[in-house]
């Protein structure tokens, strides 16, 4: 179920699109969602909650087979204050900044932050952006720290890890929004394509992106799920995301 399908439907199924952005039944409703402003915002609102009340969708089907959408939503209006929520999201207030530098890192999860320029989006909504292509996220983590970025696209784990002052100064970040989740996979050379058994890794290098990255906590957990030290029985090299491949051939 998209953001843009109705959330009280229970005939509504999880993953079904047939539009140009993937989140339409077709490219009519796609177009008709974009004319209206205030009914897009307000459909927004309403999946969010019925996907907070409701993480498996089968069960928000039957509930509102059960019931029907009016109950289902006067009830859920009595719990949660969803006037007053669709208000606030589609208030337009004067924009703080509209010069803003953006910090990325060359690898596909950029991908939103570098399209939203050519396709418009930031011109829509009023910003000027400088996309500041950057080698590392080190290098990342301290020029958001500087305040030479107003905002960057950041590995999972490292918006805590500088709230809690762990690798760098401590300071608040706040995450708006997240781009994408899972999608991690653990390559080898091709030297290693018989060693399929983790216990089999003992003594081999693992190029890691950063030592706060879900990266590094998952081999971390992987290695040590199967009997090896993540500390002691393999090496473990952080490098900047570009050298992978070229580390991965040598």
């Amino acid at each position: 179920m998209s953001g843009f399908d109705n959330p009280f439907d229970p005939d509504t199924t999880l993953h079904r699109a047939g539009c140009s952005c993937g989140r339409h039944h077709s490219q009519a409703d796609h177009d008709a969602a974009m004319q209206n402003e205030d009914a897009r915002v307000s459909r927004v609102v309403e999946s969010a909650v019925m996907r907070g009340l409701f993480p498996d969708d089968q069960l928000r089907r039957n509930f509102l087979r059960a019931v029907g959408a009016g109950t289902a939503m006067a009830a859920i209006s009595t719990l949660f204050p969803m006037g007053a929520a669709k208000a606030l999201a589609a208030e337009k207030g004067k924009l703080e900044k509209t010069d803003l530098k953006i910090g990325f890192v060359p690898i596909t999860c950029a991908t939103p932050i570098i399209m939203a320029g050519p396709m418009g989006f930031y011109e829509r909504e009023g910003l000027n952006v400088s996309l500041q292509k950057t080698a590392g996220w080190a290098v990342v983590r301290d020029k958001v720290q500087n305040k030479e970025y107003d905002a960057s696209h950041l590995l999972s784990p490292m918006p805590l890890a500088m709230s809690l002052g762990l690798g760098s100064a401590k300071q608040a970040v706040d995450v708006a929004t997240i781009q994408n989740i899972n999608g991690q996979a653990i390559t080898l050379h091709l030297k290693h394509k018989d060693k399929l058994n983790p216990k089999d890794w003992k003594g081999m290098k693992f190029g890691l992106p950063f030592d706060y990255s879900i990266h590094n906590l998952l081999l971390r957990y992987f290695l040590a799920e199967h009997g090896l030290d993540p500390d002691k029985d393999v090496e473990l090299r952080m490098m900047p995301p570009p050298d992978m491949v070229a580390n991965l051939r040598a």
